[in-house]
């Protein structure tokens, strides 16, 4: 291996490049979130410190991925009767 691809691999601080880590997907804001599932954006909020929600933190505002909102939603449905 080359410098420049060891540097790749591991970056400084052991944070691993953000292109290996993310799914395909788009980034969405706590107000769309909250339209798609028809809920308050305090209630999205909860979720995501709940840890309900997986979500990114970008200084004060929080976005989720719609892989984390999709997976919300499988793990949230249950049988009744």
């Amino acid at each position: 291996m080359n410098d420049e691809s060891k540097s790749a691999e591991s970056a400084p601080g052991g944070v691993t490049p953000l292109s290996s880590n993310l799914q395909a997907g788009k980034f969405l804001t706590v107000a769309e979130v909250a339209g798609i599932l028809r809920l308050s954006k305090m209630s999205v909020y909860r979720l995501i410190h709940s840890g309900q929600l997986e979500a990114v933190q970008f200084g004060r505002s929080f976005r989720v991925t719609e892989k984390a909102l999709n997976t919300y939603l499988e793990n949230a449905y249950f049988s009744a009767g």
